[in-house]
């Protein structure tokens, strides 16, 4: 048994615990108020450090597939590597992969080349125009128009068709409206090639068939001000939908990209884009109001080279933590919802799927109760902030195989002290 003794941030309290745990099992034994020395203890934290249960980012991109196609970009390896330089300790991976995975046989091939790391991988299975939900529970992801990949539908009616099969399922949206991307695709600009209102009628459709086929729905990596008070509206009448939220979008805005040459700008093109100040201010305050679910990053590493042609995507795994440190001394805002959108959301989302996965793999049934939770039986996975040293993020700071990062060269307030996964200290 080890013990360890820090303050602690859940969306409850904020306090300092001792917390033992079973380094064999993985798992923690038991929580309770702070009484011992530190002498008593094995790992101790002083007040300049903030744990959180084990912080999870549920959307990246880990390009890794049965092909090995896209290896030279990322591999389950140095994601695992990323996520813990950056403080995570799981993540859910999306499907849009050169060989995606849409059926039982094609998940499972995946799902083999995943359990090789350390870091647990959810891995999302793809919605298609021709796809039939799984014989056993897995998240879904349904690229709404076009993005990166094949994997995606060339009207709303196509969606509706396939998500009639997909009743009572967990479906993620990527809402970008395919109608609007369509007639749009020729403009000059990447962001007026996918205007904001790609994204807010997307967002109407989302919701619309969340609500008609009962899903538990979730909206990606969220980035319209405007359609927030749509996505409000359904929460309060009952849909059941969550929604993310990328550090890119809650950091950037194109007012505030604006003095950076021609060339740094190509490396910020996402989609969605990169929006205006108004939007950016808007998130942060549906972050404060309680309304976003999760901070994901949508950690889609790309090379340079690939950057510089125009491909759209940005990598974010390994400055996640320090990046909660900007949105706890920078922005204010209360570290019990910092610990809802980095551990307990990620967590829940990833502890439902558990029952599934413990069916495929022995190995999992180690996660106990799962992530997320500062409770006896959850796994012993922490995530410590050191909220007095700051960072400068620079190349050589990074474990991505892309080797670059959006935030390159800013300076967060704090950093990633310690990380442990499942009872040992990485």
């Amino acid at each position: 048994m080890k013990t360890i003794q820090a303050k602690c941030a859940t969306s409850q309290f904020i306090k300092r615990l001792d917390i033992t745990f079973d380094e064999t099992t993985g798992l923690i034994v038991s929580v309770a108020d702070a009484v011992k020395n530190q002498s008593e203890v094995d790992y101790y934290y002083n007040d300049d450090c903030l744990l959180f249960a084990g912080m999870g980012d549920i959307h990246i991109h880990a390009r890794e597939d049965v092909s090995g196609k896209n290896t030279y970009k990322e591999d389950f390896h140095s994601t695992c590597c990323a996520a813990l330089n950056g403080g995570v300790v799981h993540v859910g991976d999306m499907p849009n992969n050169p060989i995606p995975p849409i059926d039982d046989v094609s998940y499972l091939n995946k799902f083999k080349l995943a359990a090789k790391v350390d870091v647990p991988i959810l891995m999302y299975a793809g919605i298609g125009p021709s796809t039939r939900p799984l014989t056993f529970t897995v998240p879904y992801k349904a690229y709404m128009g076009p993005s990166i990949g094949e994997l995606f539908f060339k009207d709303n009616q196509s969606l509706d068709d396939v998500l009639v099969h997909y009743k009572n399922q967990f479906v993620s949206f990527h809402c970008e409206d395919p109608e609007v991307l369509e007639a749009h695709k020729s403009e000059k600009t990447h962001g007026e090639r996918r205007p904001l209102k790609a994204e807010l009628m997307a967002t109407d459709t989302a919701l619309h068939l969340i609500e008609k086929y009962q899903l538990k729905g979730k909206l990606c990596h969220y980035s319209a001000g405007e359609g927030l008070t749509s996505i409000i509206a359904a929460k309060k009448r009952g849909v059941n939908v969550t929604c993310e939220v990328t550090p890119q979008h809650l950091y950037y805005s194109m007012e505030l990209l604006k003095n950076k040459s021609e060339t740094e700008q190509t490396f910020f093109q996402m989609n969605p884009p990169i929006r205006g100040e108004s939007d950016r201010k808007a998130l942060i305050q549906a972050v404060i109001e309680g309304y976003i679910d999760y901070l994901a990053t949508d950690h889609a590493p790309h090379s340079q080279e690939e950057k510089l042609k125009g491909m759209s995507g940005l990598p974010g795994l390994d400055t996640y933590g320090p990046f909660v440190t900007w949105l706890l001394l920078d922005q204010k805002i209360d570290a019990k919802i910092i610990a809802k959108i980095v551990s307990e959301g990620p967590g829940i989302f990833f502890n439902q799927f558990l029952p599934s996965l413990n069916s495929k793999s022995d190995q999992l049934k180690k996660w106990g109760l799962g992530f997320g939770f500062l409770s006896s039986g959850y796994s012993a996975s922490f995530s410590i902030l050191n909220l007095v040293k700051p960072l400068k993020i620079e190349a050589a700071h990074l474990k991505t195989k892309a080797a670059w990062s959006p935030f390159l060269g800013e300076t967060f307030p704090g950093s990633v002290e310690n990380v442990f996964l499942c009872g040992k200290k990485m």
